[in-house]
């Protein structure tokens, strides 16, 4: 009897809800929690006009480079300019189209590559500690990599298989549901 019960109260809420609650509330999560993140330490990696990436933006990126390089990216590759430069836009217009519920799940695959990338860069080239990088099952959760950024993806993944609900442009422009 309570079995039943239990089936039949969550399998209604789940049929109820289900399509569009959770791209939805996924995106609002995401811009309430990610969005001013991403979009503050992108405008880091721009000087004065907005399209041309800043000195500073190839020694964020590529630290280790621009450091054998005095600093001066005339002198790196352009594999390494389009590096940084992928980058920079990447951290502005990836975010903004999971937001917007535009291409979101490619927006999503976009940008869980932009955080392992991030993350990469994060424990290697910049050389942060333990602390930071942390351990998972270790009764801490503020490790800002381990901790945060494992959130940050489960968080993208949820829009990658679930779409991003129905108030959306993908949805508005028939783009939101997969075919089954």
């Amino acid at each position: 009897m309570l079995v039943r019960l239990y089936t039949a109260t969550f399998g209604s809420i789940q049929r109820v809800f289900e399509d569009w609650l959770i791209g939805t509330l996924a995106r609002l999560v995401f811009a309430g929690v990610l969005l001013v993140y991403f979009l503050n330490s992108a405008m880091t990696k721009f000087r004065g006009a907005f399209p041309e990436v800043s000195v500073g933006a190839y020694a964020q990126i590529l630290p280790k480079r621009m450091e054998a390089v005095s600093f001066d990216p005339s002198r790196l590759s352009t594999l390494e300019h389009v590096i940084v430069y992928a980058g920079s836009y990447g951290e502005v217009i990836l975010p903004v189209l999971v937001v917007a519920g535009f291409l979101t799940r490619l927006a999503s695959v976009g940008m869980i590559g932009f955080i392992a990338v991030m993350t990469y860069v994060d424990i290697t080239a910049h050389g942060v500690d333990a602390a930071t990088i942390g351990h998972w099952f270790d009764n801490v959760a503020t490790a800002p990599i381990a901790d945060q950024r494992s959130l940050w993806v489960f968080l993208l993944v949820v829009l990658v298989l679930k779409g991003p609900g129905p108030i959306s442009l993908d949805a508005f422009l028939g783009r939101g549901r997969v075919r089954r």
